[in-house]
């Protein structure tokens, strides 16, 4: 049985959606205690940081997920809860659930800090090059460090649907099993131990995406 986290961050819907048309059995709360005995747990997400941080803590989610992260039960982020699960985002400055080690920085500062030259406002800088913040449409993934074992069955290269003005940047490079390419070297799969991430958004990206859940839902 598949938990989902309803924190009042969006994107639940269509998380509902997708497991409903591949016959995965789910529970969907906002009450914790409703999700204490499920096998796994999808912690979806849009918005911002700070705001889903507090929706949290209010619903006492944010220990729940610390808790089920370390019973080594799977556990797998989705576009703001693939960020929040690091340590810490510059949406907000808030300090985040810290599961795994790592930062959340914003597309713009990341692009000034890798042409420190350039004078005019960051986000200018990066239209100039026709990258348009937030990152939003399909992109396709690369393989890194032997990718990861739920994207099982799906090709490389395949195309993903993306929404996102942050950008993962985690401490260990090791844990990145895959990228997208977005003026620079966008992680967009994260996976360590029990804990899988995507930056990108599964359930809205067709039939590859809804593999990508069947294999959570087999695992």
């Amino acid at each position: 049985m598949i938990g989902i986290v309803d924190y009042n961050a969006g994107n639940i819907k269509s998380v509902e959606r997708a497991l409903s048309y591949i016959k995965a059995p789910y529970i969907l709360s906002k009450n914790p205690a409703d999700l204490k005995n499920v096998d796994k747990v999808i912690f979806p997400g849009v918005g911002d940081a700070a705001y889903a941080m507090d929706q949290l803590k209010k619903s006492g989610f944010d220990s729940f997920l610390k808790d089920f992260a370390a019973s080594g039960k799977p556990l797998t982020g989705v576009c703001l809860g693939s960020q929040i699960i690091f340590e810490m985002s510059e949406e907000g400055n808030v300090e985040c659930l810290g599961l795994l080690k790592g930062k959340i920085r914003h597309f713009a500062k990341l692009w000034q800090e890798r042409h420190p030259g350039e004078d005019e406002h960051k986000e200018r800088a990066m239209l100039k090059n026709e990258l348009k913040i937030p990152h939003m449409g399909w992109n396709d993934i690369t393989y890194l460090n032997g990718g990861s074992k739920l994207m099982k069955g799906i090709p490389e290269h395949s195309d993903f649907y993306f929404v996102h003005s942050y950008v993962i940047q985690p401490e260990d490079p090791s844990v990145i099993k895959g990228v997208a390419d977005y003026g620079m070297m966008v992680p967009s799969i994260i996976e360590k131990d029990n804990i899988s991430v995507f930056q990108f958004h599964p359930e809205k990206s067709g039939a590859p995406g809804l593999q990508i859940l069947r294999n959570f839902a087999e695992l």
